[in-house]
C-alpha cells in the first residue's frame, strides 16, 4: 500500500470538492459587539456594520477545520446575502505560507504561529501583529483497523510507544493489559502520520510529551518525529490509508474519520478508559488556558493534555485563524470581522454534528474583543 499516493490523490479530491462546497455561503452572527448572540438570529437582524466589507474573502490551512469553515461559510451567506469565503484546505503548514506570501486573506492553522513566522507574518500585515484567534476545538480520534476488535483501548505510554516503533504487535502485554477481554491478534502493528507538515500532528506530539513525557521524548512540531509507520497526505490521506490498512491506526480529526465510519480508540489516562463522545471532549475544553492578556490569543492546551479528570477525553486541538491585527485595506479589514463574528457567535451552535466542539462562553467573548479590534 503506497500511503503517500491515497493522501495525495484523495486529498486532492477532497479539497476541489470542498473548495466547490465553500463557494455555497458561510457562517454568521449578527452581533459585533462581542455579546453573544442566539443561534436562531436570522439575516434581518443582521446590521449593515456587521455585513461591511467586500463579499468575497480567500483562506488558506488545516483540514481539520475545513468541515467547521464550511458551516460559518453557509451561515455568513445566510445573515449576510452575498457574502463567502473560499477555503483552500492544504494543510496548516501550507496555509501560514500562503497567509505570510500574501496569497490569502487569513490563514487557518491547528497551531499558532512559530518563533520563525512571527516577524514573516507581521511583515505581511504591513508592520503590524499577526493574531491568532482559536475559532473551534476539535478532538482528534485514533482511528484504527483492526479485524474483530469492536472496543480498543490506549493509554499515553502505549500510544507513544506504539508510533516510535517500541511497540509492535497488537497483542503487546501492555495492550493486553489495558484491553482484558478482548482478544487482540498476534500481528504487526502499522501507525499512520500525516506525511504533509500539519498541527495535528503538532498537537499530537505536544500531547504526546505531555501526558507521556518518559515514553515521548521526540519532541513537536508540525512535522511527525516518531520515526515509525507511513505517511499519508492530509486528513484524507489518512482516514483512506487506515481504511486500506489492516493492522493500522493513525490519528486524524474526529469529523473526517466519523464520516468514514471508522472505530477509534478510547484512552485510559490513568481515572478509566473514555470513549470519543460529544460529552467527554466538552468536559476537557475547560482545562484549556490563555498564554496571556492581550488580543492574540494564543492557547496553553497541557494542562488539558495531562488531565486525568475522569470522564474527559483529553487528545484535542483548537484551530486557529491567523489574521493581521491591522495592515488590512478598509474592505478587507470589514469583512474579516464580519466573517469571524458571526463564526464565533451562530455558527458555534451546528459545530457538534460537524466533529466539533462549540467555544465556551468565556473563550467567546475573548475572541469577539480581539476581532473587533482588527482594523
Amino acid at each position: 500500500v503506497k500511503l503517500n499516493r491515497f493522501g495525495k490523490v484523495f486529498g486532492t479530491t477532497l479539497s476541489l470538492t470542498a473548495a466547490a462546497a465553500l463557494t455555497l455561503s458561510a457562517c454568521g452572527s449578527d452581533n459585533n459587539s462581542g455579546t453573544t448572540t442566539s443561534s436562531g438570529a436570522s439575516s434581518a437582524a443582521a446590521s449593515a456594520a456587521d455585513c461591511a466589507g467586500k463579499n468575497s474573502l480567500t483562506a488558506e490551512g488545516s483540514t481539520a477545520q475545513q468541515n467547521a469553515i464550511a458551516e460559518f461559510n453557509k451561515v455568513w451567506g445566510q445573515v449576510c446575502s452575498g457574502k463567502t469565503l473560499a477555503y483552500n484546505p492544504t494543510g496548516s503548514g501550507a496555509g501560514v505560507d500562503q497567509f505570510i506570501a500574501k496569497q490569502v486573506d487569513f490563514a487557518g492553522s491547528d497551531s499558532a504561529l512559530k518563533d520563525d513566522q512571527v516577524t514573516k507574518a507581521a511583515e505581511r500585515c504591513g508592520g503590524n501583529e499577526a493574531w491568532n484567534l482559536p475559532l473551534v476545538f476539535g478532538p482528534v480520534a485514533l482511528a484504527y483497523n483492526i479485524e474483530g476488535v469492536d472496543k480498543l483501548v490506549v493509554n499515553p505510554e502505549v500510544l507513544a510507544k506504539i508510533f516510535t516503533g517500541e511497540i509492535k504487535k497488537w497483542n503487546d502485554p501492555a495492550l493486553a493489559a489495558l484491553n482484558s477481554g478482548t482478544n487482540l491478534p498476534d500481528a504487526d502493528i502499522k501507525p499512520i502520520y500525516r506525511s504533509d507538515s500539519s498541527g495535528t500532528t503538532d498537537n499530537f506530539q505536544k500531547y504526546l510529551g505531555a501526558a507521556a513525557p518518559q515514553a515521548w521524548t521526540k519532541g513537536a512540531g508540525k512535522e511527525f518525529q516518531g520515526g515509525a509507520g507511513e505517511g499519508a497526505q492530509k486528513s484524507s490521506g489518512v482516514v483512506q490509508a487506515v481504511q486500506a490498512t489492516p493492522g493500522s491506526i493513525g490519528y486524524v480529526e474526529k469529523s473526517p474519520a466519523a464520516a468514514a465510519g471508522l472505530p477509534y480508540a478510547q484512552i485510559d489516562s490513568g481515572a478509566g478508559a473514555v470513549a470519543l463522545t460529544d460529552e467527554s471532549t466538552a468536559a476537557a475544553v475547560g482545562a484549556a488556558k490563555f498564554k496571556g492578556e492581550g488580543k492574540d490569543l494564543i492557547l496553553d492546551l497541557n494542562a488539558l493534555y495531562a488531565s486525568k479528570e475522569a470522564g474527559a477525553y483529553p487528545l484535542m486541538l483548537a484551530t486557529y485563524e491567523i489574521v493581521c491585527s491591522k495592515g488590512y485595506d478598509a474592505e478587507t479589514a470589514a469583512a474579516v470581522k464580519s466573517f469571524l463574528t458571526v463564526a464565533a457567535n451562530q455558527g458555534q451552535a451546528s459545530l457538534a454534528p460537524a466533529g466539533y466542539v462549540a467555544l465556551p462562553d468565556a473563550f467567546k467573548t475573548r475572541l469577539l474583543a480581539s476581532v473587533e479590534a482588527i482594523s
